[in-house]
């Protein structure tokens, strides 16, 4: 989304995004105006799933929708995100001699990116620790982009924050996200202390969708099951937030010197890249990090910690969009 903006804010290129049939992308892209094609994908488990031999089969039919998609398009260069969904449309645009830049937001650079790399031109990454995972080749044609982020996100006011949620403005409140999906170990960590949490804060809550308690009503407690454009708003009224180890969040998060509680997906739930982004921010920012099998009262005591502990305001960095822009416009040329 960041590099979109920025691409039509220069207003020198046409865009197309390429997505996953029935993926969130579709509303996202009709919103701004983005036309939109869906193709088949398999996603890359790690692990042994009978879905894997499924989903192979996908990969072909993937392949050739991108490869019909970019032709009729014209494109002259693809970016990729990586995901799942990238692999066809990275493969479709190297049979075309279609230039590829590939952008890695984690620490650990996913499979999808693993694969995308071979065929990539440039390779951005978010961190200067992710060149420890990359090949010799790899190297040559890496930098440092840092990541891209939205720069509405970035110009939220508070006055907006207390007027949307009518939350007090004199006492300190913790924003809570669980992700785009919400995540039930944060859930209901938050749901089990509440009581205790409110008594000395307030607390906005990004449940996710379908995870709203409807049964929580208490002073001071807001929860929402996503929130879109209100969200800078919330983000500049909190003095705390409680996040995943996204780095799109946590980017986002430290552009704006915010403290911070990092619960990261632990290993049995993912590759283990939201550990190494959080391990990464809290050494740079001072930040704090709680993870594995987690007490309420494990939880109370880090959330004091965290919120009465002085970050490094120093700490810088990248917004890496118009980076990003400046290399897409130059293999494009």
């Amino acid at each position: 989304m960041a590099v979109i903006e920025e691409l039509k804010k220069r207003g020198d290129a046409e865009i197309l995004y390429i997505g996953s049939k029935g993926g969130i992308e579709v509303g996202m892209m009709e919103k701004i105006g983005i036309p939109f094609v869906g193709v088949h994908c398999g996603k890359l488990r790690r692990y042994f799933s009978w879905k894997n031999f499924v989903d192979f089969l996908k990969v072909p039919t993937g392949i050739f929708q991108s490869y019909k998609a970019l032709k009729e398009f014209s494109a002259d260069i693809v970016f990729s995100k990586g995901g799942y969904v990238a692999v066809p449309v990275v493969i479709a645009a190297s049979f075309l001699k279609i230039p590829v830049i590939s952008h890695e937001s984690d620490v650990s650079p996913g499979l999808a990116n693993k694969i995308s790399f071979k065929f990539s031109k440039q390779i951005c990454l978010s961190f200067e620790e992710t060149k420890s995972f990359l090949s010799k080749s790899e190297l040559k044609k890496s930098v440092v982009t840092g990541n891209p982020v939205r720069e509405g996100i970035l110009t939220g006011d508070k006055e907006r924050g207390h007027k949307f949620t009518g939350l007090d403005s004199h006492r300190p409140i913790i924003l809570v996200m669980g992700g785009s999906l919400g995540a039930k170990q944060i859930n209901d960590l938050v749901r089990d202390s509440l009581n205790e949490l409110l008594k000395r804060y307030q607390v906005v809550h990004i449940a996710g969708k379908g995870n709203l308690d409807l049964g929580a009503h208490k002073e001071g407690y807001r929860q929402y099951e996503f929130l879109d454009e209100p969200l800078k708003d919330i983000y500049a009224m909190s003095e705390m937030v409680l996040s995943r180890g996204g780095a799109n969040s946590l980017f986002e998060l430290a552009l704006m010197q915010k403290k911070v509680l990092i619960i990261p997906l632990a290993t049995n739930a993912s590759r283990g890249e939201q550990i190494a982004n959080a391990q990464v921010f809290v050494r740079k920012f001072g930040w704090s990090m709680i993870s594995g099998n987690i007490t309420t009262s494990e939880f109370l005591k880090t959330i004091d910690y965290a919120f009465n502990n002085n970050i490094n305001k120093s700490a810088k960095v990248t917004n890496g969009t118009s980076f990003i822009v400046d290399i897409i416009n130059k293999f494009k040329k």
